[in-house]
């Protein structure tokens, strides 16, 4: 984490991957957006033993994964769904950071490019 993302031409903006948004998330949005919130409770992820680094908001599809391989443990095939489940989650979550990082990229050089035409008046 905490490095930077993008193209050479955008590192001017000090935007690194980990980084919180800067911007009100209703910005650029008609209606307003659901708020992301954890599934699997607190307790449930430390009594699993899921490490800090996976407790995302896909943590409670890796927790049904984990549970299903306790009870297959010869015969991990037979959680292919729950697998397939978490995979999945993870990738949606991916792509929807990487969307909200693009959002803050351009919501920066917008701000930036404002800026600069009201000095020049």
């Amino acid at each position: 984490m905490g490095q930077f993302m993008g193209t050479f031409n955008t590192r001017h903006l000090d935007l690194k991957s980990d980084d919180k948004p800067t911007f009100d998330a209703k910005i650029g949005f008609k209606c307003a957006r659901a708020k992301r919130e954890m599934i699997a409770p607190n307790d449930h992820l430390v009594s699993a033993r899921i490490p800090l680094k996976y407790r995302d908001y896909c943590a409670h599809y890796l927790l049904d994964y984990q549970v299903c391989r306790y009870k297959h443990m010869p015969l991990l095939y037979k959680c292919h769904e729950q697998k397939h489940a978490y995979l999945n989650c993870e990738k949606d979550d991916y792509i929807l950071r990487m969307k909200e990082f693009e959002r803050e990229r351009r919501l920066r050089e917008r701000e930036i490019r404002i800026k600069n035409n009201s000095s020049k008046c």
